[in-house]
């Protein structure tokens, strides 16, 4: 292991931070087998003053700021009592085991180290090692949940309990995309990335501490006004109405989205966002979907239109909110399936992890929009001319869907019926690389954080990005990468625009429905527009 900050650094009462990074410290990006440290030069900027304990160069919470130590000694009793629920069946039974699991069976043989990709493009900074997150709570564990004394300590490690190490802790949880790549790596199943999930959840539920990106801004904007976009029913059905019309006269069919249609065979839903940022997404899916044939619709029911469900990130009692009201809308138009379109951890929200809520008639049979898009294009409902995509194409796999929930092929089947020159990155599939903006990151944008995804845990992604296309980098011609997942789309787009590739190599990006709808005989030419956007 290098030298860095160890554990008894996290308790230090200083204002500086515990790491401090350099471009010459991060992993290069490589064209061609040169050094290429495009972009990586930009400074991050200083710290945020607010924060009294700093973790490192960026911020992604707003924690309190004690002014006595009996202040700070009620936040560090709020601490230990949401240590002690995360540690108890009856507060935790959804994560109790696995977690338990990582705690007291982990080797410390650092496999999961060489897997994460934060770690690798810092320069293997010691901070975002998976086991040091870990192992301060796994220190907490012994002495404060199991009530370990002398001969614990010192067969576990100690750590000092205070406010700067319970701030510095709470920030560390959001330098971890949670892809779980590292518990894939895991040659006995610890999972690391479940960690750094409940620590969010204990801060959460318990102290009421979560970025305003994913709690205010988002669980709390959707249940009040239907969607984290804030964007009403009306309002949301006179905007896709809009793209309705707008898609019509681009691809020179008809498109008309159904609401609200009782007995429906699919109740599509998007993450929202589509709608405002990528509105030629959810207009793909309204033509291939009404070109196919299919029995669908959309509900204007409160949150039945944003497939978003943040509380998968942070805190199990909002994702459970969200999750029941994605069902009840279901259940209320009697669809035969809830399909979720390109969003990845709506996937996971919605298809796997509401299992274990969504019980009786709230049980309505979920699908991926993969297998659909999948099975209408292997119909032949559609007739399609792979030459229309005659440009190089590889896929970015979503994390949530690709690596945590096995959804591997279906999507490749489809690239490689409508893209003559789809490529895979390397590695891919269930080995895949996050985009760097997963878990919530793609959308946080205070004090220094876009810089440090663009810098640090985008950089993996943007490097396979560079090495798929490296023998075609020349900007004359076009290049796409699709991302059929709106987080990681945004991400993806954030890291092509700050590192230049658009405009140095013209590698453009998009969804999956754009290219199937770029493919169709009957749809004017040009559905893609090679514009940055």
């Amino acid at each position: 292991m290098k030298d860095g900050p160890g554990f008894s650094d996290m308790s230090r009462r200083s204002s500086e931070p515990l790491l401090r990074l350099d471009d010459t410290q991060l992993s290069p990006l490589l064209i061609d087998g040169a050094t290429a440290r495009r972009g990586a030069a930009k400074p991050l900027l200083p710290q945020a003053q607010a924060n009294q304990y700093p973790l490192d160069d960026s911020r992604v919470l707003a924690l309190p700021t004690p002014q006595t130590p009996e202040e700070e000694e009620i936040l560090v009793r709020s601490f230990l009592s949401g240590l002690e629920k995360l540690f108890s069946r009856e507060n935790n039974w959804t994560f109790l085991q696995p977690l338990l699991l990582t705690m007291e069976h982990c080797a410390r043989c650092q496999t999961c180290s060489d897997a994460c990709h934060i770690f690798e493009a810092s320069g293997g900074a010691e901070i975002y090692r998976p086991t040091y997150r870990s192992e301060i709570l796994r220190r907490l564990y012994f002495e404060h949940v199991k009530g370990g004394g002398l001969l614990s300590r010192w067969q576990h490690g100690s750590v000092d309990l205070n406010w700067p190490m319970v701030a510095r802790l709470a920030e560390l949880a959001y330098r971890c995309n949670l892809c779980r790549r590292c518990a894939q790596a895991c040659p006995i199943g610890v999972d690391n990335g479940l960690v750094a999930h409940e620590i969010r959840k204990l801060f959460s539920q318990e102290m009421g501490i979560a970025p305003k990106e994913l709690h205010a801004s988002g669980s709390m904007l959707q249940l009040k006004a239907g969607s984290s976009t804030g964007m009403p029913p009306a309002v949301v059905k006179d905007n896709v109405q809009f793209i309705d019309e707008e898609m019509a006269e681009k691809a020179g069919l008809p498109v008309e989205t159904p609401w609200d249609v009782e007995g429906a065979d699919i109740l599509l839903v998007h993450n929202a966002g589509e709608i405002l940022a990528w509105p030629e997404n959810p207009g793909a899916f309204g033509i291939i979907l009404n070109q196919a044939g299919v029995s669908w619709t959309m509900s204007s029911d409160l949150a039945g239109y944003d497939s978003v469900n943040y509380g998968l990130w942070y805190d199990d009692a909002q994702f459970a909110r969200v999750a029941v009201r994605h069902a009840e809308a279901a259940r209320k138009l009697k669809v035969k399936k809830i399909v979720i379109g390109e969003c990845g951890h709506a996937h996971k929200s919605l298809l796997v992890i509401a299992d274990r809520l969504l019980t009786g008639d709230l049980n309505i049979p979920r699908e991926s929009f993969l297998t659909v898009l999948r099975d209408i294009v292997a119909s032949g409902r559609l007739e399609l001319d792979p030459s229309r995509n005659a440009f190089p194409v590889t896929l970015h796999d979503p994390c949530n869907m690709v690596r945590l929930m096995g959804i591997v092929e279906p999507q490749r089947e489809i690239l490689r019926a409508i893209c003559p020159q789809f490529r895979e990155m390397h590695p891919h599939g269930v080995d895949n690389y996050c985009c760097g903006g997963g878990s919530g990151f793609a959308i946080m944008s205070g004090n220094t954080f876009p810089d440090w995804r663009s810098q640090i845990s985008g950089r993996k992604k943007l490097q396979q990005i560079l090495d798929v296309f490296s023998d075609c980098l020349d900007p004359a011609q076009p290049k796409y990468v699709c991302a059929p997942c709106s987080n990681c789309k945004g991400q993806i787009r954030d890291l092509l625009a700050y590192h230049d590739v658009w405009k140095a190599n013209r590698i453009q990006y998009g969804g999956l429905v754009e290219l199937v709808v770029n493919a169709m005989a009957d749809v004017k030419p040009g559905f893609i527009e090679w514009e940055w956007h």
